[in-house]
């Protein structure tokens, strides 16, 4: 990581947005550690782009690959952790503490008998990806299969966005200013 004044990475303008808009600089800051982490808690029930976190440490000048790993284990690991959630939960906790209502996870449980652990692949989506992973680990659904297809839907994810940085380089974020992001 680049450390351009020794009192941490300078960002661009765009960058020092991101950091506003994340509220979460500590993150940053950590390098890697801080994208495992960040990842973590996105792949949980907590509101947070662990995309645009990644594109931060990446433009900061982190590896690709290290980046890579960092986030699909971080964000992997939360979503399973929203699964082993729901396997233990009762319909009081999940309504309660992950604000899921019974009639929402009565929905999935439809798309879950239709599609099944496949829809593990989609736990990196945004709000829909927690209520899928916590209604997986309600309905018990195979945990070996949902983890594999956790982590590989995850992997997908995060390639596409690493594969973009590494075709675009120094210009990746005027196409990232071009995309609207």
């Amino acid at each position: 990581m680049r450390d351009c004044d020794g009192k941490g990475i300078v960002f661009s303008s765009y960058l020092r947005r991101v950091e506003t808009i994340f509220q979460a600089e500590w993150l940053i800051e950590l390098g890697y550690w801080g994208l495992l982490l960040g990842t973590f808690v996105a792949g949980t029930v907590v509101s947070l782009s662990s995309d645009l976190l990644l594109m931060t440490i990446l433009l900061a000048g982190g590896d690709p690959w290290i980046c890579l790993v960092a986030a699909v284990v971080g964000n992997g690991s939360g979503a399973m952790t929203s699964y082993v959630m729901g396997w233990f939960a009762r319909w009081e906790w999940i309504e309660k503490w992950f604000r899921v209502r019974e009639e929402t996870l009565e929905r999935q449980k439809a798309v879950i008998r239709k599609w099944g652990v496949w829809c593990a692949l989609l736990s990196w989506l945004p709000v829909v990806g927690q209520v899928f992973m916590i209604g997986l680990g309600f309905y018990k659904v195979r945990p070996a299969v949902t983890a594999l297809l956790t982590y590989t839907g995850c992997l997908c994810r995060f390639l596409v966005w690493v594969l973009l940085y590494i075709h675009f380089g120094d210009g990746f974020l005027e196409f990232i200013r071009n995309l609207g992001i």
